[in-house]
């Protein structure tokens, strides 16, 4: 019998390539997508997607939702404490394993695997080790497409904001970006391919400042 799993889902590339290694899997069964969400924006923390959108993501997915809410000043106290609930919430329907889609940063891991250990879980990452533009041409190559929802200022200017990623993007990224922005360079919003049942529509939006990140934001859009 399949193992029922969660999907840390935050609606980008890499929690999607994670998902699609799953489903590939005979060995799991998503019993949920996970997403922490920024209460005060009603949007995908750090990635700043509009909830909307990413219901219609789910939906495209054909998968189950389950939406963890934290504040716009969360500290890592509130985050652990919102994530808990969900895990318990989880764990009396057999589900003792969250799937994550890091690659290579070990202090990230660790901090995932030891918080799933103060709830009896554990975590399964399926890209682990993976050299970054390997996994980020792997995305591409399978059909998958995304837009980039975000950037860091510090290291990629405003026009990256909002381009769909393809070769011509992961070509031009900067010397000393990870091309699967894993360093938090750049977020993204998947919004078709191969595990989708359909596209998600919208339209990009409005790109502003705030701190030293630019978000653009994604509209829905009627099909």
């Amino acid at each position: 019998m399949p193992q029922k799993v969660l999907v840390a889902w935050s609606g980008g590339k890499d929690s999607a390539l994670a998902l699609y290694e799953i489903l590939h899997s005979h060995d799991y069964e998503v019993a949920s997508l996970l997403t922490t969400l920024t209460a005060d924006y009603d949007r995908i923390s750090m990635h700043g997607v509009r909830r909307t959108l990413l219901g219609q993501q789910a939906q495209a997915l054909r998968l189950p939702l389950h939406q963890v809410f934290i504040s716009k000043e969360a500290t890592n106290e509130e985050y652990e404490s919102q994530m808990e609930a969900a895990l318990d919430h989880f764990r009396p329907l057999g589900v003792s394993t969250v799937v994550f889609g890091d690659i290579h940063l070990e202090d990230v891991r660790k901090y995932r695997e030891d918080n799933l250990a103060t709830v009896e879980m554990t975590a399964l990452f399926p890209l682990w080790g993976r050299d970054s533009a390997e996994v980020a041409f792997t995305f591409v190559e399978l059909g998958f497409q995304a837009v980039v929802t975000c950037v860091d200022s510090k290291v990629l200017p405003k026009d990256f904001c909002g381009r769909v990623i393809d070769s011509h993007f992961l070509a031009e990224l900067p010397h000393g970006v990870d091309p699967c922005g894993e360093n938090g360079e750049f977020h993204s919003f998947v919004f078709d391919g191969p595990i989708f049942t359909r596209s998600v529509p919208f339209a990009v939006g409005e790109t502003v400042h705030r701190d030293t990140l630019y978000f653009c934001d994604l509209v829905p859009r009627e099909t």
